[in-house]
């Protein structure tokens, strides 16, 4: 039996739309950033995230992190997009675990760079992470790897070069992070790139390699621009990032680099950096 027309003149409440969101691309690191030091994301940046979503917007993790790193991660917050892994080198389809674009080192560039900036710093403590959705990173001698990080210890440098390599990671015993990579980049900057992304993280990449290359390759997918886009970030290789997007936020926590390109500050990793500009942006568009 077919169901009664509405009688004349009965009105039925409309259904509620929401407008879209002042940016159509979220796109956040991860270390530093969306994760706080305990390696968790807080409920209420969750619930943000979630909230922007729900108008329209996607979510684009943006990570130095190699894909085998950044993994784990995205599971547990049940992330199934488009990730932009190891400095923008991988472009990763974490719902269905592969790797859609993918960036290597050259080899041979690689060990004449770390020649040249050896020659300057003298030895360093070296690890390398290999390509692939299952590379490994690879720490030799004195080199500290991040608690909770998987890696298989190396002792004899020949093995760096067996497989292709997303990217190298360099510690020295007495320089810090951003004296150690003005001194690669004063030796071999014109062979590779070098970025700041952690503590204790300075990395060769690829020349011209960055986090604004592969999160554009995302956007480019997802068909949103640039000038639609927010980026999240702390350290100098979120700087290109934010040269790309429309907005830069910088976490509270942020290295002085970064908070000299910034359009805006938050609040800490720990203090809900995200949820806050989120939230705000949220009110603002009702």
């Amino acid at each position: 039996m077919s169901a009664e027309p509405p009688a004349p003149g009965r009105e039925f409440p409309a259904k509620r739309v929401h407008p879209e969101p002042a940016y159509g691309l979220v796109a956040t690191d991860l270390d530093g950033t969306l994760l706080r030091t305990d390696g968790t994301v807080s409920p209420r940046t969750r619930a943000a995230l979630a909230a922007v979503a729900e108008r329209g917007a996607t979510h684009v993790v943006v990570t130095g992190r190699s894909a085998p790193w950044a993994e784990q991660v995205l599971a547990d917050l049940g992330y199934r997009g488009l990730a932009v892994c190891g400095q923008g080198s991988q472009l990763y389809d974490a719902g269905e675990r592969r790797l859609l674009t993918s960036m290597t080192l050259d080899r041979q560039l690689a060990r004449t760079a770390l020649a040249r900036i050896e020659a300057e710093t003298g030895p360093l403590a070296l690890a390398a992470s290999q390509d692939g959705v299952d590379g490994a990173v690879l720490a030799g001698p004195g080199y500290r790897v991040r608690e909770g990080l998987a890696y298989v210890r190396f002792t004899d440098r020949d093995e760096l070069w067996v497989r292709p390599l997303n990217k190298m990671y360099l510690q020295h015993p007495a320089l810090d992070d951003d004296a150690l990579a003005k001194a690669a980049r004063a030796a071999a900057g014109e062979l590779v790139g070098v970025t700041v992304a952690g503590e204790g993280v300075v990395e060769l990449l690829p020349q011209g390699l960055s986090k604004a290359r592969g999160l554009s390759l995302a956007a480019r997918r997802l068909g949103v621009t640039a000038e639609r886009t927010i980026a999240f970030g702390d350290m100098p290789n979120d700087i290109p990032m934010f040269d790309w997007a429309a907005h830069g936020v910088a976490m509270g926590n942020a290295h002085p680099e970064l908070l000299a390109v910034a359009d805006e500050l938050t609040a800490s990793n720990d203090e809900d950096g995200i949820a806050l500009v989120l939230e705000r942006l949220l009110a603002e568009r009702g």
